[in-house]
């Protein structure tokens, strides 16, 4: 296949990596102005991919978005001329939201979302280390995208494991669950994710947990609070020593996915006229950090 990914940061990286050496035509395209795109995985040799070439993208069978939930739609705009209407475009990154542009601007194209619990890190431009093997699962956005089921396998076969998700929209729930829960404390208290295991966090990732749970259950998804809950414990212990995605971005001072993670749980919350008074508090510090780090730029 050819497979253009757009927004080759750490999991952007990872996939071109693997869609690459299992034998697709792989390109990237990114904000660095060069014609080709230098990429090494871990300890294995450097590959070097096409970048920022309008023909790949014209070509492209699938397109695998992966920048933060709020670049996406500054990522595809300006290219959107360039994308044929039967080109499969898959959307990868923490929280929700993104969903009514793309169907909204694509409306023509195979759409799809994709969340994964793989780990991974960039040390340097070219060099992205994988932190954490995990399992990837992606479902359809619209009727086009319900067509694209063997995409489940292309992807599993690059990097397993990967399955495809009738229910997609209660996986990515699950997700934001997880994130509203660990990313904002990681970022507000400097930690690891394994550190929000200590006994002086448990009520405050019991009431973040219920809230969301009290809106997905408003959302119409049938929700366990305490099996919920139990999954955040087990993404804290399993990525334990890792930093949160949201932590990176706010001790290097760079915009956050808040509005998408916490910010996407509050609108619908608001949706419903439910009080969300525990996420409410930790959306406001994380925005209070990122406005005072823009105002000192």
């Amino acid at each position: 296949m050819n497979i253009v990914v757009i927004g080759p940061g750490a999991i952007g990286s990872l996939w071109a990596y693997h869609l690459h050496q299992a034998g697709h035509r792989v390109s990237v395209w990114s904000t660095k102005p060069h014609s080709y795109f230098k990429l090494r995985l871990d300890e294995s040799p450097a590959i070097e991919l096409a970048n920022n070439q309008p023909r790949m993208l014209q070509q492209a069978d699938l397109i695998l978005v992966t920048v933060k939930a709020w670049q996406v739609e500054q990522a595809l705009l300006p290219i959107r001329r360039e994308i044929n209407p039967e080109t499969m475009i898959a959307v990868m990154h923490n929280g929700m939201g993104t969903s009514d542009f793309l169907i909204k601007h694509f409306s023509t194209n195979p759409l799809l979302v994709a969340k994964t619990t793989h780990g991974a890190y960039k040390l340097s431009d070219q060099q992205t280390c994988h932190t954490g093997k995990g399992h990837t699962q992606i479902g359809s956005l619209n009727p086009l995208g319900e067509q694209c089921q063997f995409l489940s396998q292309v992807l599993a076969h690059a990097l397993p494991e990967c399955g495809w998700n009738d229910n997609i929209q209660l996986a990515l729930w699950n997700k934001l669950a997880i994130n509203c829960a660990i990313n904002p404390l990681t970022a507000l208290h400097n930690i690891k994710n394994g550190e929000l295991a200590a006994p002086s966090f448990k009520q405050q990732l019991t009431d973040l947990v219920s809230e969301v749970a009290s809106v997905m259950t408003l959302q119409g998804f049938d929700v366990d609070e305490s099996q919920l809950l139990a999954q955040v414990y087990q993404v804290i212990d399993k990525t334990a020593q890792n930093y949160s995605s949201m932590h990176q971005d706010i001790h290097h001072q760079r915009r956050s996915e808040i509005d998408y993670i916490t910010g996407h749980l509050l609108s619908v919350a608001k949706l419903h006229n439910l009080k969300t008074p525990v996420n409410q508090k930790l959306y406001d510090a994380i925005k209070h950090i990122e406005t005072v780090g823009r105002n000192h730029d």
